[in-house]
């Protein structure tokens, strides 16, 4: 009987998540289709369980304004309650929307802090991001080795527009600069991504 009934919530406790993530794909699907209806009606149910990714989803449909009205205050909302959870991509939109001062107070210290810790999970575009900020001094002092340094950590991920940003940022630089942005890179790499 105990063994029926452990079976039983191993089978539910399994199941829930991929329910959820069932869910989000249903819902991203209906997104990218232009059927922001359902897309919206996935995310919700997802966001009532407390779920990050249907955080996330509102989040970027507030944001983008696609089957919502834009509304930047509801979209921090979301992204703030899935990057607590640690979402990278919304930890990414929300420093975006920091950066921005979109629905929130301009902050360019919780942008970048909200940048790091996307990268550090691996998101895709926060590195090109934070290496804007330090190469246009957006609100933090401009520093080309941190710049080129974040630069080429989302080049070495395949980000074209990074690459671009290394290329240019490197004309500022001095070999010596340069080799420092090198070890800095390598560094981080060492301690966020274990080589």
């Amino acid at each position: 009987m105990k063994g029926l009934l452990f079976a039983t919530i191993a089978i539910i406790f399994f199941a829930i998540p991929s329910l959820a993530l069932e869910n989000y794909k249903n819902g991203i699907l209906a997104f990218e289709q232009g059927d922001y209806e359902t897309a919206l009606i996935e995310f919700k149910a997802l966001a009532k369980q407390n779920d990050s990714l249907g955080q996330y989803g509102l989040g970027l449909m507030y944001d983008l304004g696609t089957g919502v009205s834009t509304n930047f205050k509801e979209a921090v909302k979301w992204y703030q309650l899935s990057a607590d959870q640690g979402n990278s991509d919304a930890q990414n939109n929300l420093a975006t929307m920091y950066a921005e001062g979109e629905g929130v107070v301009k902050d360019a210290i919780k942008a970048k802090k909200l940048y790091e810790s996307a990268a550090q999970q691996g998101n895709f575009d926060s590195p090109n991001n934070i290496g804007t900020m330090y190469l246009q001094g957006i609100d933090i002092t401009r520093n080309y080795v941190k710049a080129y340094m974040w630069f080429h950590l989302g080049e070495m991920k395949g980000d074209r527009g990074a690459k671009k940003n290394r290329a240019f940022v490197e004309t500022k630089m001095t070999p010596e600069k340069i080799i420092e942005a090198n070890k800095m890179a390598g560094e981080w790499m060492q301690r966020y991504v274990g080589f």
